[in-house]
């Protein structure tokens, strides 16, 4: 069946009184390595392409094939991003997890299934749809070896026929997909259309769910945050990157290598940056501190293990003063922990990480367009202020698919900070590397290979003299110390300050950061409609601004919304406000799943409760 001999049948809402529209989550459990990656984007790319807002979440397990993964589809009217905690609409193509997965299910909801597998008699209250998944791939006949992943395409037909997505909306997904390659773009849609006309043809429609075209998606594009990380890195000058592979964060690193061939060459054709995957995350720091330390704007991804090997290169960049940028894409731990879930564990340990006083520089983004921003902006403060800026993102941001504008792209110069040149040089009457001119802490630097005697200098991880001669005096340590602070506090003041949310006649606070934000928003909706006004601040920098310290002081009660057990932002915030530290309640979670508005709208009102 050909795309110009399908008519997709469309089923309307209008005599339906009970119809849900454009307001679901739908949850497809597959096994990994199974090929639904393809079905499952169709699927939300689909939607998206027909205006209706959405967010995707991939729950996969660590090990390579085999075993159960699920693909949550949100559609929201309201356009809410956050993950529920309610599923509608079950895809059960995983037998072995079919029981659990039907037991999530809301009352009314609907199972679409294989037919090929054995129906469990556990629920009487939910509407179940037979696919024939294995007589459409007989009959259609794609090649032996992509029968078992192309079989997913039959629920994308029979999915889409029975809730309305547009057909012709999934082929323009699989297009995107296959990049315009027809020949797989015309077998999976053979499937695809199918399914579909399997459906209209045998089943009938019982359940109340529907999707409708809406505008809602206009001028917005769909990516997840690692790929937006890595075009705003390649807008901010980058030039060095090292990596080592590590979920969440290998796909930061392989979306540089993926897009800088075609940005970054110049008239001759020759590349004008350095990738290079590193033998391990320890190697990786080295290279890229060598990098900044040479002048280049230096980089590199990883996550919480990675992070660990980095910690005492981390420390040299820090004392050193040398510019390089961190992205910790963070996941669950200790240890090993759930590599493919998502966590806001790394905040203590990437603040002070390093030993002794170290205190590093955080960035939060907390949506596309900012880990886009980030990302260019973090070389500027990295070599403005001369120090390791450590971008803190997440599973949940990084490898999950959000909307986004469209991004901002940088018009204004590059700020490589205090870099003298020759010439410059040559007005000085005498160049101290680590000497505070100006009163901010942040002293001035040359680049290796400029053309002056004087630009030759020694980069320390020992203590030295604001020459950066080499010394253990004590006087000379506290000074240098004491400059050190100077340039944090002139750091705190630059970093990106925080948002705030504010409502009418609010009684308490909530502070949260990074990917929780979407949950919150929702949250702060939830509990207005319960009768608690409540001001909301994201956090997008540490350390904090005048602003944070300003809104915990205005509220007897200011709740830290986090993902992680021990609830590291509150316990910072308590440090950066002693005065206040009482007004603080932790509301932290940490299950490896992202947040929900329920989970914050409940814990909020059962504290205004007490």
């Amino acid at each position: 069946m050909t795309q110009m001999e399908f008519t997709q049948v469309k089923l309307s809402p209008v005599d339906d009184p009970e119809a849900i529209i454009n307001n679901f989550s739908m949850v497809v459990a597959t096994v990994n390595g199974s090929g639904s990656q393809t079905s499952n984007l169709a699927l939300i790319r689909a939607l998206f392409r027909m205006g209706i807002p959405i967010s995707g979440k991939n729950l996969f397990p660590s090990n390579i094939q085999g075993l159960p993964t699920w693909f949550t589809i949100r559609a929201s009217k309201e356009g809410y991003t956050a993950r529920r905690d309610t599923t509608e609409i079950l895809v059960a193509m995983n037998h072995t997890t079919m029981i659990e997965d039907l037991e999530g299910l809301v009352e009314g909801g609907v199972c679409f299934y294989p037919d090929h597998i054995a129906r469990p008699e556990i629920r009487d209250d939910v509407i179940f749809y037979p696919m024939p998944v294995q007589e459409i791939i007989k009959d259609n006949n794609p090649p032996r070896e992509l029968r078992d992943y192309m079989s997913n395409m039959v629920y994308v037909g029979v999915v889409s026929q029975m809730v309305g997505i547009d057909i012709v909306a999934i082929r323009g997904a699989l297009e995107t997909h296959f990049r315009g390659r027809e020949k797989p773009i015309a077998m999976n849609m053979a499937i695809v259309e199918a399914g579909a006309a399997w459906a209209a043809e045998n089943l009938v429609k019982q359940d109340h769910y529907y999707v409708e075209a809406d505008n809602q998606t206009e001028g917005l594009i769909l990516l997840d945050g690692n790929t937006a990380a890595g075009l705003g890195s390649i807008y901010g000058g980058v030039s060095f990157a090292a990596w080592y592979p590590i979920t969440p964060a290998s796909s930061l690193a392989e979306a540089l290598q993926g897009h800088l061939p075609r940005l970054r060459r110049d008239q001759d054709g020759k590349n004008t940056y350095a990738i290079i995957q590193a033998e391990d995350e320890l190697a990786a720091a080295g290279m890229t501190v060598g990098a900044g330390w040479a002048g280049a704007r230096s980089m590199t991804s990883t996550s919480g293990p990675g992070i660990s090997l980095m910690a005492e290169f981390a420390g040299l960049a820090f004392f050193a003063e040398i510019p390089i940028v961190i992205w910790d894409v963070q996941r669950m731990g200790p240890s090993t922990g759930l590599p493919t879930r998502t966590s806001q564990g790394d905040l203590l340990f990437v603040r002070f990480l390093g030993h002794g006083d170290t205190q590093q520089l955080l960035l939060l983004p907390g949506n596309m367009e900012e880990c886009f921003e980030f990302a260019w902006r973090a070389f500027d403060y990295a070599e403005r202020f001369q120090i390791p800026i450590f971008v803190m993102s997440d599973l949940d941001l990084g490898m999950n698919l959000w909307m986004s504008k469209e991004f901002d792209y940088p018009d204004e110069p590059m700020d490589r900070g205090k870099v003298l040149s020759a010439e410059e040089l040559e007005q000085v009457e005498e160049f101290a590397r680590y000497r505070d001119v100006d009163g901010d802490g942040i002293p001035y630097r040359t680049l290796p290979g400029t053309d002056h005697p004087r630009a030759a200098f020694f980069t320390r991880g020992t203590g030295h003299d604001d020459a950066a001669v080499y010394s253990e005096r004590p006087e000379e340590y506290v000074a240098n110390m004491e400059r050190i602070a100077r340039k944090l506090e002139t750091a705190r003041g630059k970093l990106p300050k925080p948002i705030i949310h504010k409502s009418k006649g609010a009684r308490a606070g909530l502070v949260g950061f990074g990917s929780t934000d979407p949950a919150i928003m929702e949250a702060v909706d939830r509990l207005a409609e319960a009768g608690v006004n409540v001001d909301y601040m994201r956090l997008r920098a540490i350390p904090f601004s005048d602003e944070v310290l300003e809104f915990i002081e205005k509220y007897d009660r200011t709740y830290v919304v986090e993902m992680n057990t021990d609830g590291q932002l509150y316990q910072l915030l308590q440090l950066a406000a002693p005065a206040n530290a009482t007004k603080l309640v932790k509301m932290n979670h940490n299950d490896g799943l992202p947040l929900t508005a329920r989970w914050i709208t409940e814990s909020v009102l059962g504290q205004e409760a007490k």
